[in-house]
């Protein structure tokens, strides 16, 4: 069975404040025409505050537009002079500021110009959305719903999906599978409750930390250092958050909750500290005026100190005690010795999760259809690694409930409110075989049945959920290739970090030629990102320094043996791509018949920045693409990439990478990445469907030659004079244009691929060997960041 698809040309986003403004970008990143519309401005032209957002769009960071030329694709238009533009509009998204009244005159105003088959969405973060409808006509609720996006809504996975009484089921599933395929997005379906599922959980999550910040007397910082990665949670942990998120936007959905959920049994501490009012008061509204919690002085970050109401250095850490308890691999024995511990900062993490935990089941039943629901809306909305259910039932369901009950009985919670009965059922969490817990149904629930997941073989597994991991057909040290039975090979990477070795490259060409025998074609795809961090230098400086240099010569011509066996091979070698493809990772990409890239890709020849040059095939493939391009002068394509790869410049976005010349023109960019692995099969049987055959060998290529390399070695000596590059950084980028050039030959000269690879692999090795590259290549292997020497 298949949903009808929801038919979406054109978008209206109606507000151009700071998520309107990005949505219409996301949007576009999609190739959906979107007209984004505000107020008329009261002076100059009237779509200024329209066009105002569309040129700030390229300002934010992290940039809201996968390419910077998309943004004058948006049409700014407003409420005054455009309303009729909504006539032929299939989507229509509303994000102004949240006031119910003037939502409500909003709809008043646009109702008579939508068409009768468009759909309209708000993205209110918590306003009733059956409240909304009753502001449409009647024959427009039906195809009215909440849409909540996340802020930045390119970036996080989460979109909430909260109907009305009156949706109309076919509107929602055809939104679904739009939202899912192409934006790319995780929906999860909350119930019409206040703040939904996502900003319900979460922010009483940071609420509850306030307040047990201050009753343990912990310092900001170390509270931060306690709520961040030390357990599963993003960098920037509670307070630096609510610095991003703003102090100010932060107390005004706390506001909601108070004067929305009066009879919570947690009402009293829907409200904003004390100490946060404070700051508000006096305009510290976090990062966007420079001081919140924490501020910037000089190259150094100060905390607020409550007690000396002054900043001081920010050096908060997790206590010696707490440091050894989380470190503890077993979340059962982890969350006993939290409990057991008298150290401020573990009783301080126990309450935390406590009070997370007892709200969380307190509320299934009312806010969600499932505890998946809650913790995929927790971990994509939140960036959490597990949700609060998840954790819980990894530390032991029965023997975490039975704590949570003592400390109610104790009065040491933040509610008195009992469990609710299901919990203390005899069960042992709410995730299992048959699907996860529905409190409202007392039913555990599959996932969800609608076709657009039949295209996500490896969805984002909740706790305990295994899929199927294919057949294997052969594997070594470096590479399994395996199969589901579909006729299509797939190989996956075995090393950390999906880096390059001996195991690997030897594993690829074995593997392809069993796919030339037993499959139609073969996808290369990692089961997580990323899709390959590049050569593996620790096996490559070793060689080196031990001084075995044919070793090291022959390494880099089996990488160059791979990438041309990739390219001719007899079945089609899709490269799927997510996450990071560097170096070696970016050339295998490009000798592949086809390239599927996730949005998030971040592609780049990065070989310059330790020091030596694309040797992989990649400087090769580009010479080769130059001369496609433009045989008579392919000097003008080689210009565009030759800073591409002298700068190591890496890719903001898969479509990025197209500009940069470093994914070709028919590559397929994939919004959502659980479905890259779909993709990439069905391009595999289509062109094996169409009668593949690998290129031809490319025995004639016009080199640019000795006039093209004069003319990059001029534009060098300018950025040496001006200090903006080093001799060695000069070195490298000379031979990065003579292989591009094809060498010190005349302009014209017809040359083969050998003749390409053999200039690789000769400046290569020759880079190799000096002190200053070593010295690149050690430094980021120990440091993670480049080396300007």
């Amino acid at each position: 069975m298949t949903a009808t698809p929801l038919r979406i040309r054109k978008a209206a986003v109606l507000g151009a404040g700071v998520m309107g403004a990005q949505i219409a970008a996301h949007l576009t990143n999609a190739n959906v025409e979107t007209v984004l519309f505000d107020l008329p401005a009261k002076e100059g032209p009237k779509s200024g505050i329209a066009l105002k957002a569309i040129a700030n769009l390229a300002k934010l960071s992290p940039a809201p537009l996968a390419e910077k030329s998309l943004g004058a694709a948006i049409i700014p238009a407003n409420y005054e002079d455009d309303l009729a533009q909504l006539a032929d509009v299939d989507l229509v998204i509303e994000a102004i500021a949240e006031r119910m009244d003037w939502k409500l005159d909003l709809y008043t105003k646009i109702a008579p110009h939508v068409s009768k088959t468009a759909v309209l969405a708000s993205n209110t973060s918590g306003l009733s959305i059956n409240g909304l409808a009753e502001a449409l006509p009647e024959e427009m609720r039906h195809r009215f719903t909440g849409v909540h996006f996340f802020n930045p809504p390119r970036y996080m996975h989460l979109v909430e999906l909260i109907p009305t009484r009156l949706t109309d089921t076919t509107v929602l599933e055809g939104l679904e599978a739009f939202l899912t395929t192409t934006l790319g997005k995780g929906v999860v379906f909350a119930k019409d409750t206040p703040n939904f599922i996502g900003n319900r959980i979460g922010v009483f999550s940071m609420l509850s930390t306030m307040f047990h910040t201050e009753k343990f007397g912990l310092g900001f910082d170390t509270v931060d250092a306690l709520t961040g990665p030390a357990i599963g949670r993003p960098k920037s942990a509670t307070f630096r958050t609510a610095d991003v998120v703003g102090l100010d936007t932060l107390a005004h959905v706390v506001k909601t909750m108070g004067d929305t959920l009066p009879d919570d049994p947690w009402h009293s501490y829907f409200q904003p500290p004390v100490w946060l009012k404070g700051l508000i008061e006096k305009g510290a509204i976090g990062q966007k005026v420079g001081a919140g919690f924490y501020r910037k002085a000089g190259k150094d970050i100060v905390v607020l100190d409550l007690a000396k109401q002054d900043y001081r250095p920010s050096e908060g850490k997790a206590s010696d005690e707490v440091a050894a308890i989380l470190a503890i691999k077993d979340p059962s024995e982890k969350f006993a010795k939290l409990r057991a511990s008298s150290d401020p900062q573990a009783q301080f993490l126990w309450a935390v999760f406590r009070d997370l935990f007892h709200y969380t089941a307190y509320h299934l039943a009312d806010i969600a259809e499932t505890a998946r629901d809650v913790d995929f809306a927790i971990r994509w909305g939140y960036g959490w690694k597990l949700g609060p259910f998840e954790i819980w039932q990894s530390a032991g369901w029965q023997q975490v409930a039975g704590w949570i009950a003592e400390d109610i009985a104790a009065g040491k919670t933040m509610s008195s409110a009992p469990l609710p009965a299901w919990v203390t059922d005899g069960r042992n969490g709410v995730h299992g075989k048959a699907g996860s817990y529905s409190a409202s149904a007392n039913a555990e629930k599959p996932r969800s049945s609608h076709p657009v997941y039949q295209r996500q073989a490896f969805p984002d597994p909740i706790l305990g959920e295994k899929f199927d991991q294919g057949a294997t057909v052969w594997e070594n040290d470096g590479v399994r290739l395996w199969t589901s039975g579909d006729g299509i090979g797939v190989i996956s990477f075995k090393t950390k970090m999906h880096t390059v070795n001996d195991h690997v490259l030897d594993g690829i060409q074995h593997a392809i030629g069993l796919a030339e025998q037993q499959f139609r074609g073969v996808v290369l795809w990692q089961p997580s990102e990323p899709f390959s961090a590049g050569a593996d230098l620790k096996g490559a400086l070793g060689l080196l320094q031990a001084g075995k240099l044919a070793e090291f010569e022959a390494m880099v011509a089996n990488f160059q043996a791979t990438s041309m066996r990739i390219k001719y091979s007899l079945v089609p070698v899709i490269a799927a791509v997510r996450g990071l493809a560097l170096g070696g990772g970016c050339e295998f990409q490009m000798h592949s018949a086809r390239t599927v890239a996730a949005l998030e890709s971040y592609i780049g020849l990065v070989e310059a920045g330790v020091g030596l040059l694309p040797a992989g095939g990649g400087l090769k493939e580009l010479a080769v693409r130059a001369a496609q391009a433009n045989p008579e002068d392919p000097f003008e394509y080689l210009k565009k990439v030759f800073e591409t790869v002298a700068m190591a410049k890496v890719s903001a976005s898969a479509l990025e990478a197209k500009t940069l010349g470093l994914l070709r023109k028919d590559d397929i960019v994939v919004f959502n990445a659980y479905e890259l692995l779909h993709v990439a099969k069905a391009q595999a049987v289509a062109m094996a469907e169409s009668g593949y055959r690998p290129p031809l060998p490319a025995r004639a290529i016009p080199a640019a030659g000795d006039t093209s390399t004069a003319t990059f070695k001029a534009s060098l000596a300018n950025l040496a004079e001006g200090y903006f590059a080093s001799a060695h950084d000069i070195e490298i980028a000379s031979r990065i244009a003579d292989t591009l050039s094809g060498g010190r030959i005349e302009r014209g000269s017809p040359v083969d691929e050998e003749w390409l690879l053999a200039l690789e692999r000769k400046h290569f090795v020759e880079l190799a060997q000096t002190e200053k590259t070593q010295a690149r290549i050690a430094h980021t292997m120990t440091t993670g960041k480049p080396l300007r020497n």
